[in-house]
């Protein structure tokens, strides 16, 4: 069968790239789970992002981690990530 009638994004599949993640007991690793999710979402793996952090888009425990990151991404002029920041939020 060609690949092209492969459905190539199905829910079960591995994440497409590696997250450098700290160990979940490392009280560093929220704030990396909220710049894993928001840099996915930045190229459109954000499932990839939820499954290989175990918190999904929007995670209300992420959400002072995602603050810090808008308010940088707002002083660096990074208008892509301010906004997928402000969507994490809504």
């Amino acid at each position: 069968m060609s690949r092209a009638f492969v459905k190539e994004d199905s829910g079960d599949r591995v994440p497409r790239r590696h997250y450098t993640l700290p160990p979940r007991s490392d009280p560093g690793f929220d704030a990396a789970a909220a710049q894993a999710l928001l840099e996915a979402a930045r190229v459109d793996e954000t499932a990839s992002a939820e499954q290989a952090t175990g918190y999904y888009w929007g995670e209300a425990k992420l959400r002072p981690h995602v603050l810090r990151i808008l308010e940088g991404a707002r002083a660096a002029g990074d208008e892509r990530l301010e906004q997928l920041a402000q969507r994490f939020l809504a």
